[in-house]
């Protein structure tokens, strides 16, 4: 069983910082929502605290939190005024945000060799995701069932074209991976049934892949071409298949969905 994890905040939050005439914040809300720095974005608590809580819920005892530079906040928040009780919290720095292949580099330099989950800073997922995932020691990744993310998510059917979708085989292992479809994929049909939320677990192949994967045409290093690589090359990445909501904080018109929410949620990480 997998007992670490990885969560990447390193990221500039370029679009948690545009403004958006039509999201009201509290004072506390547009700080956070300025500084780009999504998992701080007080809900009752940090969102982070809530995301750590639920790993916890799931058996989680070790996380990591992969920040940027100027994010001593977040270091402060949980090591000095806030610390987790239930895991064991430590950081490592992410020199620059070229990408989530990079952020998980930076992370296994810190873990070592054995397996650990990744996830984002600015996604909710059920402890049940992260319980089937870290149930074996292998490659895997969370696969999401597109209808219940739109039906019972923050998540609208648009916003689909923005991640991964998952090309599953009636094995349960992932057959290939489209990064963000654009508009002429048809999100209604049978082939975007499954979608990537950036729930993976980790394993040496895949941080060796990490090393080795292209810039992407965004110019950064991203995680799902690394898993695209090491599956050309034959490692088997298990695809655990869940109808479930997550919630997205990215937008500053996403915090109001995200509060009401969790509003009857308290969390204990």
């Amino acid at each position: 069983m997998i007992r670490s994890a990885v969560i990447m905040a390193g990221g500039l939050g370029s679009r948690m910082r545009r403004t958006d005439a039509a999201a009201t914040l509290e004072a506390s809300q547009l700080v956070a929502a300025d500084a780009g720095i999504k998992g701080m974005i007080p809900i009752k608590r940090p969102f982070l605290e809530y995301v750590i809580s639920a790993l916890a819920d799931a058996g989680i005892v070790d996380v990591l939190l992969v920040i940027g530079p100027g994010h001593d906040g977040v270091r402060q928040y949980f090591t000095e005024e806030a610390p987790p009780r239930r895991v064991r919290i430590r950081f490592a720095v992410q020199p620059e945000p070229i990408g989530t292949a990079n952020a998980v580099m930076v992370a296994a330099e810190a873990l070592g060799c054995d397996p650990f989950l990744v996830l984002n800073a600015d996604n909710y997922y059920p402890a049940r995701a992260f319980r089937a995932l870290a149930a074996a020691d292998s490659a895997g990744v969370v696969a999401f069932d597109r209808d219940a993310l739109v039906q019972d998510g923050s998540i609208d059917a648009e916003r689909v074209r923005a991640f991964a979708v998952l090309d599953v085989g009636d094995d349960g292992l992932l057959r290939g991976i489209v990064e963000k479809p654009g508009a002429t994929f048809d999100l209604a049909g049978e082939s975007a049934r499954w979608v990537g939320m950036n729930l993976w677990a980790v394993t040496p192949a895949v941080v060796d892949a990490c090393r080795r994967v292209p810039i992407s045409s965004r110019g950064e290093y991203e995680l799902p071409e690394a898993v695209g690589l090491a599956l050309r090359e034959g490692v088997p990445v298990r695809a655990i298949r869940l109808s479930a909501s997550v919630l997205d904080l990215s937008r500053r018109s996403d915090i109001a969905g995200v509060v009401e929410r969790l509003s009857s949620v308290e969390p204990h990480p």
